[in-house]
């Protein structure tokens, strides 16, 4: 069974930074690769980063160069550092991952990830 509980979200300055938490009840956490997705008011899911087993990690290009996915294999937790955030991040940030076969082939679509947590809000103030 799979479980992710995102944290960290809240109001935050345009400009300023956020750093969101993903704790993942997976017995095989360290070799699954995991994935954040944001959903903006109106807009369908998107990428946001992929971080693999082996902690490479992938950006989607709009974040690329001010976010920064991590993760801590000890304590189950993967990390998306937000940096320089603009208005346009306002959304509901999610945390997905797939079953482990697959888990570190990054995709950038929703519909192919099979797990998911219920999301943290970020919203920009300017």
């Amino acid at each position: 069974q799979v479980q992710l509980v995102e944290s960290g979200g809240g109001l935050v300055q345009t400009g300023g930074s956020l750093r969101l938490s993903c704790a993942a009840s997976i017995r095989t956490f360290s070799s699954r690769g995991m994935a954040w997705f944001r959903q903006a008011p109106g807009k369908e899911r998107r990428f946001v980063a992929a971080v693999k087993w082996n902690t490479g990690t992938t950006y989607a290009d709009s974040v690329s160069g001010r976010f920064t996915s991590s993760r801590d294999n000890a304590k189950n937790m993967v990390y998306l550092q937000m940096n320089r955030l603009k208005p346009e991040a306002t959304a509901v940030y999610y945390c997905a991952t797939n079953d482990a076969h697959i888990s570190n082939y990054v995709k950038i679509s929703e519909s192919e990830y099979k797990y998911w947590g219920h999301g943290t809000q970020v919203t920009l103030s300017s």
